[in-house]
């Protein structure tokens, strides 16, 4: 990724106060240069955009900084000098944030996710999750063996599986500590969980560093950001805490703006040698599931990240560049769960059409929902195989619950089974297409 390129001075001169003006009285370039400011550019593609008004950039770009400061809201974080950050909440921010308050809280639940479908879909989206943010850090490895993973309950056959497993066990922990208040040791306990046997020195696992030896680099090795002294690192992510904690009852902060805001300081401060960003997206999930945001559970914001890895990196490069400016930050992330959601309902409506078209055409059979949903995976994969411990940690029951589904598949004529090993595999049967195929013609 390229190093991007500085913001120019924003410091006004006497020859810009008569092209400002020149500005203001022409509506039509106003108009475009307004247009343009409706994305929140940074400098680089602000200066590409305004080609066509017929003015430096340099100068366009600190008018356009005036205007910003009339609507910014500023937050002195820590009483530190270094942690003064700004950030500007636009109409279409405004809407987004509208759009989530409807949908990620408890006013729609019922209507988004059905409430027999709850516990599978948790379990899909957590595995999403912790798939693509373990591949946002380098994990190497797809989605069809990483799923097969963790539903097979398998120990991890290498380093990426380790990462993704380490993701999957950390979001689950994350629900079961949503109602705590987060403190220095919850963070450096989720840092634990989400590196555990992947750090060259296992001493790192759930401690902050112990120097400034951690830089942000590019491939060349030119340093793109040199985070806080060590020295620091205690009193900072005491104050974080502090932050995350505070009710907001003097200066509101919305609270998925103030998520997004713990998201990138955890980055910005940089307290571990290693597994920063999936710390920062731990605690952003768990600050939004804290305040009432049920629906985060389901969404997998790193799948949607996953596709513009170097935009993510450039949001919080633009922030820090930029007088501190979260706006970058804070929309980049705002597109990247307005895209998450939209494609968890399309998956959803997808699922339940597909489940009820199966259930009319298997109605006639004594067969469970589970079992349902087996019956259309073999459908739609004839290869799949399924053991026990998969099947139980797809749905989230017991062992012999899964075990029963099974047999009972097998019974009916629709799976056959045999020993591989310990474990018991079941697999599509050879008369599977053929009752199908009678069942479709009963329903016509």
């Amino acid at each position: 990724m390229k190093k991007p390129e500085p913001p120019p001075s924003r410091k006004i001169e006497d020859s810009d106060k008569e092209l400002f003006l020149q500005l203001l009285s022409d509506k039509v370039q106003l108009d475009q240069l307004f247009e343009i400011e409706k994305n929140y550019p940074y400098w680089e593609k602000f200066k590409y955009k305004t080609k066509a008004i017929p003015i430096d950039p340099k100068v366009l770009w600190k008018f356009i900084k005036l205007q910003r400061d009339r609507n910014i809201s500023k937050i002195e974080l820590f009483n530190m000098q270094l942690f003064k950050f700004k950030y500007n909440i636009s109409g279409k921010t405004l809407k987004r944030l509208h759009e989530f308050d409807l949908n990620l809280g408890g006013v729609l639940e019922g209507a988004i996710i059905p409430e027999s479908e709850k516990n599978k879909f948790l379990i899909s989206s957590l595995m999403e999750e912790a798939i693509a943010s373990s591949q946002l850090e380098g994990a190497v490895t797809t989605r069809k063996v990483a799923k097969a993973m963790l539903r097979a309950k398998r120990k991890p056959k290498n380093l990426s599986e380790r990462m993704i497993l380490n993701n999957y066990l950390t979001i689950q922990e994350i629900l079961s500590i949503k109602n705590k208040k987060l403190t220095p040791s919850i963070i450096r306990h989720i840092h634990r969980i989400i590196t555990n046997n992947t750090l060259e020195n296992s001493e790192n696992e759930g401690n902050f560093r112990k120097n400034n030896d951690v830089k942000i680099v590019d491939i060349n090795g030119e340093v793109f950001y040199d985070p806080p002294s060590h020295t620091q690192i205690e009193e900072l992510i005491e104050k974080f805490c502090e932050f995350a904690n505070a009710e907001n009852n003097n200066e509101f902060i919305h609270p998925i703006i103030q998520g997004i805001i713990l998201h990138f300081l955890i980055g910005y401060i940089h307290p571990f040698v290693d597994g920063n960003g999936r710390t920062a997206r731990a605690v952003f999930y768990w600050y939004l599931i804290s305040k009432g945001y049920w629906l985060v559970e389901f969404l997998s914001i790193s799948r949607i990240i996953i596709r513009a890895p170097s935009q993510y990196a450039k949001a919080y490069l633009y922030t820090e560049y930029d007088e501190n400016d979260l706006t970058y930050f804070i929309d980049f992330n705002l597109r990247s769960m307005e895209e998450a959601l939209i494609s968890l309902k399309e998956y959803i409506a997808r699922k339940v059409a597909e489940k009820r078209q199966l259930y009319y055409i298997l109605k006639k059979e004594d067969i469970n929902e589970r079992q349902l949903e087996i019956l259309r995976k073999v459908i739609n994969e004839p290869e799949s195989t399924f053991n026990i411990s998969e099947v139980q940690g797809i749905f989230g029951t017991s062992y012999q619950t899964a075990r029963t589904d099974l047999l009972e598949l097998a019974s009916i004529g629709y799976l056959e089974s045999k020993n591989t090993g310990k474990k018991l595999l079941f697999f599509k049967s050879n008369h599977f297409d053929e009752m199908i195929k009678h069942l479709q013609q009963d329903k016509f």
